[in-house]
């Protein structure tokens, strides 16, 4: 095997520069980094291993080794996992995560004074190059499980490294850091209680061992243990274990500290903030099984990513099977981090086995059962909290109305939204309690802009009755609506589709000649109306959703509406054309003195220019554009030249 000097992608330079330049809060983060990509290493070499045994050596404990050299300063992190080949370390680092990399040194170009929180190296997958933050130079030596072959690597951080053949007894990765000197706040990583406290803090729950080798001075006992008296104290140095490694999910919640449960967070999730909510589960009966998942705080960047994969990590027997367990969480519940460790399972467990294995599908129903019911009494005794909640991952909780209808009722309880009614959010039971007397349905409408829907000429009638309307602002809600036809026996209906009378049972009889009159007196107008639009509209009707605007477009009941044609527009798909009903207000000034114009002389040149008005203006209100902009315009300043003639 040659060696060769290799350029880094643009992005890793990129990201070296601002880590060796820049001044860092919590540089003790990157032996958190380590660490966890050491027990990584090995948690993939003991899932390999459940098909390919000849890989683990015979009576090898798997473990993690920190080893210093004061004088030299060097510090290395060692593990016998399953180490890399040539092809993967020139994959793995030399290119990882560019798309992580491009928006870490974004965000971290932003930051004023270049200090760069601990959270953001995990969020963004980086964490192998925060090694540059503490050494000058580093070196990686490893060996790839099932082969004889090692390879060693190494940088300064200025842009290229170098790649070439190393020895090593057997497989595993050593990374090797030639630390500067220590900082102002004389932090120095190759002493011994610096990097106990370290491993304290961030990698206490680590499955395995984290060993280091120290140095004590002991005096000498005779064979029954007694202290030799007059004896000199001597030196020795042994190997101790730096972490406890008892996992926290198998403890009882009322054992585990408030704290715990923060290290172990940061340690499974690379989240240095505090997780919203944790929720501890010890089933026993039929199936057993330990959990501990959390609610972050905040949504991550790759949350809405299409390759997005389940944040649930598999244990049988402690012994690590698999993360990303897509066969524990359904994907509107993706946000949620943890571990899920059963005794139940076998241990050779494959993955098109946990799809089918009935004790895993028992295990996902209850720990989604367990997660709405926190969810529900988060909403019920900590508002403030489910709306901090809500507002992160509000949209990817909606999927679930579309996808799981076994939970559909209890999901409907969780939803909120925004509505006439005022600024806080409400959700449907709240509606129904508020609804008055005479109303039977719940009414909404769909959009992009909360402050346009509220605005929206659709309403009218149902402000002016006194009835409330949700303002549906995310683009899931569409989807939403399809798992979601009625609340409380009371349907769910949409202000801006099909055609409704807003007043109900309790219309009086002379309103409701009043009405059938106005249609009639309209009907040679709206004849004519539809003629003139006849290749842009359906139909145009009498409208008793308007009491302030001269026209609306709406759709037939069934009809996609104008946010999701957008919607699905800007995506790329195409939609069907499909026209729809443009309903006229017969109360409103322009529409009596468009109807008596029509009257008098139905040859009025001006008038098929009003007609193409009204059609862009109802277009304009619900956020679309007019059909010809450009015309438009002009069609605007000839009326009102020939209104400022009269």
């Amino acid at each position: 095997m040659t060696t060769e000097t290799r350029e880094f992608q643009t992005e890793i330079k990129q990201l070296l520069h601002l880590m060796i330049n820049s001044l860092y809060s919590h540089p003790e983060i990157f032996l958190r980094e380590l660490i966890s990509n050491a027990s990584d290493a090995i948690d993939k070499l003991r899932f390999r291993a459940q098909t390919e045994q000849h890989l683990l050596a015979d009576g090898e404990e798997p473990e993690i080794r920190l080893d210093v050299d004061p004088e030299k300063r060097i510090l290395s992190v060692s593990d016998n996992g399953v180490g890399m080949t040539r092809e993967e370390v020139v994959e793995q680092i030399g290119t990882i995560a560019k798309s992580g990399t491009r928006q870490f040194t974004e965000a971290l170009s932003r930051r004023e004074g270049g200090a760069v929180p601990p959270e953001l190296i995990g969020q963004f997958g980086v964490g192998f190059y925060s090694s540059f933050m503490v050494a000058d130079r580093v070196e990686l030596v490893t060996r790839a499980a099932g082969t004889d072959a090692a390879v060693r690597w190494e940088s300064d951080g200025s842009g290229s490294y170098t790649i070439g053949a190393a020895e090593r007894p057997r497989p595993g990765t050593t990374v090797i850091l030639h630390l500067r000197e220590p900082g102002e706040d004389g932090q120095d990583f190759t002493r011994e209680w610096t990097l106990r406290a370290i491993v304290k803090k961030y990698s206490d729950f680590v499955t395995y061992p984290v060993r280091l080798e120290v140095e004590r001075e002991e005096t000498p006992t005779t064979a029954d243990g007694k202290p030799i008296e007059g004896a000199k104290p001597e030196k020795k140095r042994r190997v101790e274990t730096l972490n406890s490694m008892k996992p926290l999910w198998n403890k009882r919640a009322a054992e585990v500290k408030a704290e715990e449960y923060r290290e172990f967070y940061h340690h499974l999730s690379h989240d240095w903030g505090e997780p919203l909510e944790t929720v501890h589960v010890n089933a026993e009966g039929m199936t057993e099984y330990n959990a501990i998942m959390f609610i972050p705080a905040r949504a991550g960047f790759e949350l809405f990513m299409p390759d997005r994969k389940s944040a649930m990590q598999l244990y049988v027997k402690r012994v690590f099977i698999t993360d990303n367990c897509e066969e524990l969480m359904p994907p509107y519940l993706r946000f949620v981090r943890g571990v899920v460790d059963s005794a139940d399972l076998s241990l050779n467990i494959s993955r098109e086995m946990l799809q089918h294995d009935r004790r895993v599908l028992l295990i996902k129903k209850n720990l989604v059962k367990k997660l709405l019911d926190t969810f529900a009494a988060m909403l019920e005794q900590e508002r403030e909290k489910y709306l901090t909640f809500w507002e992160q991952f509000g949209p990817v909780l909606k999927e679930g109305m579309h996808y799981d209808a076994e939970q559909r009722e209890k999901l409907q309880d969780l939803l909120l939204f925004a509505s006439t009614a005022g600024g806080d959010l409400t959700t449907l039971k709240e509606y129904v309690a508020r609804m008055p007397e005479g109303q039977k349905e719940i009414y909404y409408v769909t959009g992009e802009e909360r402050a346009a829907l509220a605005r929206a000429p659709h309403l009218e009638a149902l402000k002016a009755k006194g009835f409330e309307v949700l303002l549906m602002t995310d683009p899931v809600d569409e989807w939403v609506l399809q798992g979601l036809t009625s609340y409380d026996e009371k349907p769910l209906k949409s202000a801006a589709k099909g055609d409704f009378s807003v007043a109900g049972e309790d219309e009086g009889e002379d309103a409701k000649k009043e009405r059938e009159a106005a249609s009639e007196r309209f009907k040679p107008l709206l004849k004519w109306l539809g003629e003139q639009l006849g290749g842009q509209v359906k139909e145009v009707r009498v409208s008793s959703r308007l009491t302030d605007s001269p026209v609306c477009l709406v759709a037939d009941e069934y009809d996609l509406s104008p946010a999701m044609e957008r919607l699905l527009k800007a995506s790329g798909q195409e939609v069907p054309e499909r026209k729809r009903i443009m309903e006229v207000n017969p109360g409103h000034d322009l529409l009596q003195l468009l109807r008596a114009r029509y009257v008098d002389n139905p040859s009025d040149p001006l008038l098929p220019e009003y007609a193409r008005l009204l059609l862009d203006q109802a277009l304009l209100t619900e956020g679309s554009s007019p059909v010809d902009p450009v015309e438009f315009g002009r069609r605007v300043a000839r009326l009102m030249v020939e209104a400022a003639q009269r």
